[in-house]
């Protein structure tokens, strides 16, 4: 149907972030340094996994992925908003608006999904410590690697190809700096009521099912740790569990933000606002808040530097 009617492949405008006036010439320059701070954050993160032996258990595998995830969501968006603010232009193609479309989509929900697969991890952790090797095996960290990343390209590609095949009308200026969802559907000329229903409903699945499963290894963990006789005991395992609590917080309370919002309470600024904040932000801290607190990354990026010094 794209190749049919070459209206459909003509190229979209994207509005951006910024103008150029003083004071967004400034935003931009910080945003291009919290970009390279998020990509330095989880490029070390993930070759710190890598590298060090002593990181190689399904836990620090999972947030290798997460640290993936991460570095594939700052690149999708940033890289081309940056390209068209120092080169004037504002357009993307077609192509290059699916193709963003599908990257961001499958990267949110595979994210929201790793990030509920690892509260089970810290569930298992403190709740069955003696069976973790068991139930924690190598096999099951990497089968919830790959669930997360198939379930949430499928549910993308899906979203993409029906979206994308909707006819769009008028300007085509997208008043975002990405192919957003909420911003592309903005476009299309024709009934969508069924088509959003139908997101709405995923978001739901891709946002609340993850919470459920969050909140309920959190119960769990919470009354175990309630029962715990040792002061110390309890301080590792809010240690253990601060940093994941943080990361979920924050990512998921930006995606209900931008998603589960009724479209009638939505404005370009507010759709901005949630999108800096989980696609820039948020892959931002999460390498900072897990390796700043979190002793064993700490150990072993101390080990990596002497080992590279001597």
């Amino acid at each position: 149907m794209w190749l049919g009617n070459q209206t459909y492949l003509a190229d979209f405008i994207l509005e951006g972030l910024f103008d150029d006036s003083p004071a967004h010439l400034f935003l931009f320059g910080l945003t291009m340094v919290v970009f390279l701070v998020a990509v330095s954050g989880n490029t070390l993160t993930i070759l710190l996994i890598c590298v060090d032996h002593g990181l190689h258990t399904p836990m620090y595998f999972l947030l290798s992925q997460l640290s993936l995830m991460d570095l594939m969501h700052v690149s999708t968006t940033i890289p081309k908003m940056a390209t068209n603010y120092l080169s004037g232009k504002k357009s993307i193609s077609f192509v290059g608006c699916a193709t963003q479309h599908f990257l961001y989509l499958s990267l949110g929900g595979a994210e929201c999904l790793l990030l509920a697969l690892m509260s089970y991890d810290r569930y298992v952790a403190i709740c069955h410590p003696l069976r973790y090797t068991v139930l924690m095996s190598r096999k099951v960290g990497l089968m919830m690697a790959v669930t997360s990343w198939l379930g949430a390209s499928l549910n993308s590609l899906i979203h993409t190809v029906i979206l994308m095949h909707f006819p769009f009308c008028g300007t085509r200026k997208i008043h975002h700096f990405y192919c957003e969802y909420p911003a592309v559907v903005k476009l299309v000329c024709g009934d969508v009521t069924l088509y959003e229903t139908t997101v709405y409903i995923c978001s739901i699945v891709l946002l609340l099912l993850p919470i459920i499963l969050v909140s309920t290894s959190y119960g769990f963990i919470l009354h175990s740790v309630i029962e715990m006789r040792s002061a110390g005991s309890k301080r590792n395992a809010f240690a253990t569990c601060s940093s994941h609590l943080i990361v979920v917080s924050l990512w998921f309370g930006a995606c209900i933000f931008s998603y589960m919002r009724p479209r009638s309470q939505r404005t370009p600024l507010q759709d901005k606002v949630g999108s800096v904040f989980y696609s820039i932000i948020t892959p931002t801290l999460n390498p900072l808040i897990y390796t700043l607190r979190n002793k064993d990354v700490a150990k072993a990026l101390r080990r990596v530097m002497r080992r590279e010094v001597t």
